[in-house]
């Protein structure tokens, strides 16, 4: 049995303020790819976790994985005494603000769900959820949705005009930390989402590009890309994306950002 943790765009992210408690206080559209990191599940006494994939190196440090914690909460909380042997094909580059932990923890509370035959559905799940960080409630819905808060009160999108589109997403293989970043924003509240996601923006990507100048470099080169209708940082950076009309554009998009920086890590992929 498996399960996809889909990767997880935020097509615009308005930070608004501040909070005394050091979070912050933002609104974001959040749109999920077909394609991300894979979790499969075999039979186990006890809960087990084996990372593989291209970027398992990166997550192979962390004592007590996220996978393995949403785990665990689960079991706690719904399955006492119950085991599992997980595999996570880590495909997507670690803490480069398109979701990374947080829809593989998603991803394990889904398939676990399912696994364990408990049924408790997306609403049982939700609140396992949001005890595990903040992006880990939309990363379980993994559908078109808006996010308050500090983006984990969620109100879906009914008939998203972005959905289907083809993306491509491209990071320079910069880990970008999401605590930098946030302390690099410069404080200033420009105004909260409107009502086309196009005319938003990423309050984030100044700070990102202070920390990590070569995400400038990474939108630049999206930009020049022939059919783009959309470029931006999603979350913290440093993955940047394009949404184009039709895969020919994306193709050859794709083709191009491998001919001009064939070290970097791209996707080209579609929203779900």
């Amino acid at each position: 049995m498996e399960e996809t943790a889909r990767a997880k765009l935020n097509l615009a992210l308005h930070v608004r303020g501040r909070e005394p408690d050091g979070y912050h206080r933002i609104e974001t559209i959040f749109a999920f790819c077909t394609d991300g990191d894979l979790l499969r599940v075999a039979a186990g006494e006890d809960l087990g976790l084996e990372l593989v994939g291209p970027f398992a190196a990166g997550l192979a440090a962390e004592h007590d994985n996220l996978v393995l914690r949403a785990a665990r909460a689960l079991a706690e909380r719904h399955a006492p005494g119950r085991g599992a042997r997980l595999t996570l094909d880590k495909r997507l580059p670690v803490a480069s603000g398109i979701g990374g932990g947080s829809a593989d923890a998603a991803a394990a509370l889904r398939l676990l769900d399912r696994w364990w035959g408990l049924d408790l559905g997306e609403a049982g799940l939700l609140d396992i959820a949001r005890g595990l960080g903040a992006d880990v409630p939309a990363c379980l819905l993994s559908r078109p949705t808006r996010g308050t808060g500090r983006g984990d009160v969620l109100e879906e999108i009914e008939d998203a005009p972005f959905r289907g589109l083809p993306a491509l997403l491209v990071n320079p293989r910069v880990a970008v930390s999401t605590p930098a970043v946030f302390r690099a924003w410069d404080g200033v509240d420009r105004g909260p989402l409107p009502g086309d996601v196009r005319d938003g923006r990423n309050d984030l990507q100044p700070a990102a590009i202070a920390v990590a100048p070569i995400v400038a470099d990474c939108l630049r080169l999206l930009g020049e890309r022939f059919g783009a209708t959309l470029v931006r940082m999603s979350g913290s950076g440093a993955t940047c994306f394009a949404l184009f009309d039709n895969e020919v554009d994306r193709d050859r998009a794709a083709a191009k950002m491998a001919e001009e920086r064939p070290g970097w890590w791209r996707l080209a992929t579609r929203l779900a």
